[in-house]
Formats: C-alpha cells, structure tokens, sequence
C-alpha cells in the first residue's frame, strides 16, 4: 500500500478505498489489476488506515464508505456503483475477477442495478465479522 495522496504527478493513478473488514472487497482489492497505460494502482484500507490523507478528502466530500467503496481517478471521485463501473473499464482483463468484473459491470445501468445487492453482502459480512460501520462521516 502507498501512504502518498493523488497530487499532479499521481493523478493519472487510480486509488481504491474499500473496507479491510468485508472478506469480499479485501480479496476484490487484492485481485484488481488495472492496465498499465492507465498508471498504478494504489490500495487503501478505510479502516485501517482512516486518518489517510485520501480518506480526509472523502470526508470532506461527504462521500459515506458504508455506503460505498470509492475509486479516485484523473481528479475525480468515483463512489459505489460508479465506482464498480470504473473498475470494470480500468481492468487490465487479467484473471477470472478482472475479466468477469469488465463483462458484468461496464454498463451503468447492470453496476447501478448490482450494486445495492453487493453493498447488502458486504453488511452482512461485516456484521456477521462484529466491526461494525466505518462511520467516516462521524470523524
């Protein structure tokens, strides 16, 4: 993981927050693979790394990581949905994840449709795990 926070020379880097308690989006995190052109993928645990620069900046947006894993891309914030939809038109369509991730939720309107469901596992799991919300916006 890189402690750095998008400035000019990392913008064209894509920077992915997801909750390190969900066993789903840790193994999602760690089996995306974005294309080389696009630039380097950064990884940030929202729990474990709450006071991350980039965490503060999705507060501040009001960006809710209860609600939604957050993609930070070219200058902008990409969150839940919209966030699966520009996982799936970054990856590098290498492995089974990436290549299944581009098929299913290129499309907005599959991600927007999925998406609820998937943020409804991804309760379950945390709870079932006992930790609870992130409550990033209570910070």
């Amino acid at each position: 993981m890189n402690a750095l926070v998008p400035s000019d020379d990392t913008r064209s880097d894509v920077w992915f927050v997801y909750d390190g308690e969900c066993p789903l989006c840790t193994r999602a995190a760690q089996a995306l693979r974005i294309r080389k052109a696009v630039g380097t993928l950064h990884l940030v645990d929202a729990r474990s790394e709450g006071a991350h620069p980039l965490v503060h900046e999705i507060n501040r947006r009001g960006l809710d990581l209860d609600e939604g894993m957050v993609l930070a891309f070219g200058g902008q914030f990409y969150h839940g949905a919209d966030a699966l939809q520009m996982m799936a038109l970054l990856g590098s369509g290498q492995g089974w994840f990436n290549r299944m991730n581009a098929a299913l939720f290129r499309k907005p309107a599959i991600a927007r449709l999925a998406y609820p469901a998937m943020r409804g596992v991804r309760n379950l799991l945390v709870r079932v795990r006992g930790a609870g919300r992130i409550n990033n916006l209570s910070r």
